[in-house]
């Protein structure tokens, strides 16, 4: 059975109102009365009730983070989200989708979710513009990644220039021929355009553009797709390069996971990283410090994108009518042994 506050109340000897008043940890209430209370609310193991609570406040207290896990990149950043959204008094829901378009689509397109939730953080891979276009309005929102939308603030780092400073880091050190795990698998299509394949663009762009720069050609047979950003998926794609006539002597890889698969094909062929194949990856996950080598990476500031993120997503709750930012949060580029041999900043 449902336990009320009037069940509460009946069991403390105290009146629904006080109950209520505890429950939503109103100040005025006598500490002696307080403690009653909540000993009868522990016993009866009593649950608020959501959508009543919302209907009577106009908020439920309830995030929403809608997002891909089987990347550790996101799970990392989700523990940043909820460490912000609580400091604030909020509880954050996660909803995975692990970037499947329909997926997507059903936790986004369902208007009850917006009754429930105060707001939603969504980082979308699947979806295409004109679909999350389409969707806007519902519910207050930030995005994360590299797809804008009118009407939605946004955060994301400069995917463009991380990645020219990790190619320009392996031109630094002697490296002439370098690959690129990770490009799209066609051009960008500007509104049937899904978010990922944009990622994917930007880093491409700054790869050639670090190339461009240091007057080394752009080479079509060492840029090479993959179908998803797994370590089986970087793998392939390092053996594809190792068996060209003349293979490349560096690697950048647009995720840590296509990087952890790189370095395995290298070491698998009795090659060593980085003195046959230097191997620079992207997100700057945990994993990535303890690989054998420890791996450089372009390492996106998470808990500034958190913080940026829940701070712009509660300002909209609470009203804001400002238009729509997109903010930019910090990266670095953390050098360690899979470019210079020898311990680096995350070493």
């Amino acid at each position: 059975m449902v336990v009320t506050q009037r069940d509460v109340a009946r069991l403390a000897g105290v009146s629904v109102r006080t109950v209520s008043n505890v429950v939503n940890n109103f100040a005025y209430v006598a500490p002696e009365t307080r403690a009653v209370v909540q000993r009868a609310l522990d016993e009866l193991d009593y649950r608020p009730n959501i959508a009543a609570r919302s209907l009577n406040r106009g908020r439920s207290n309830l995030l929403a983070l809608v997002l891909p896990l089987d990347v550790p990149y996101f799970t990392e950043l989700a523990g940043h989200v909820v460490d912000q959204a609580e400091e604030r008094g909020y509880t954050v829901l996660i909803d995975r989708t692990e970037g499947v378009a329909e997926r997507e689509r059903q936790i986004m397109m369902r208007r009850d979710r917006s009754a429930l939730f105060d707001g939603f953080i969504f980082s979308p891979l699947g979806l295409t513009e004109d679909e999350l276009r389409r969707w806007v309005g519902n519910c207050p929102a930030v995005m994360l990644g590299e797809m804008r939308v009118a009407g939605v603030d946004h955060v994301a780092i400069d995917d463009t220039a991380a990645a020219r400073a990790a190619t320009a880091h392996l031109i630094s050190l002697g490296r002439t021929r370098i690959a690129a795990i990770g490009v799209p698998h066609v051009k960008p299509e500007k509104s049937g355009e899904r978010p990922a394949r944009r990622t994917a663009a930007h880093r491409s762009a700054g790869y050639e553009e670090a190339l461009t720069e240091a007057g080394l050609p752009v080479l079509p047979e060492l840029a090479v797709p993959v179908q998803r950003y797994q370590r089986h998926d970087g793998r392939l794609a390092m053996e594809r390069l190792l068996d060209l006539p003349e293979p490349p002597d560096a690697v950048f890889c647009y995720n840590d996971l296509l990087a952890l698969g790189a370095m395995r094909a290298v070491l698998a062929r009795g090659l060593r990283v980085p003195q046959d194949v230097a191997v620079v990856g992207f997100d700057g996950i945990d994993e990535g410090r303890y690989a054998t080598p420890p791996l450089t990476t372009v390492a996106p500031d998470k808990a500034r994108i958190a913080e940026l993120a829940v701070t712009r997503l509660l300002e909209r709750v609470e009203g804001d009518q400002e238009p729509p930012a997109h903010l930019e949060a910090p990266w670095r580029l953390l050098v360690d042994e899979s470019t210079t041999g020898v311990p680096g900043e995350s070493g």
